[in-house]
């Protein structure tokens, strides 16, 4: 799965618009809006604090999944 697809998903599952998904990931809106576009990808830190937010919000998030498939 594309990392920008799974970004997307996330946001949605969690009922959250782009702005409340930065937010709670401490990015802007529009660093959430070009990872869903596919115009630039999470850096380490970010990938880190996604993965917090999921872990806390129950979801399901494999990080190095995503990252061996967009190698």
């Amino acid at each position: 799965m594309d990392i920008s697809i799974a970004i997307k998903e996330i946001r949605i599952k969690s009922l959250l618009s782009q702005n409340d998904f930065a937010n709670a990931v401490g990015v802007s809106f529009s660093t959430v809006n070009r990872w869903e576009k596919g115009h630039a990808a999470p850096n380490y830190k970010a990938l880190k604090k996604i993965r917090e937010f999921c872990h806390t919000n129950h979801i399901d998030f494999d990080v190095d999944r995503l990252i061996s498939e967009n190698k």
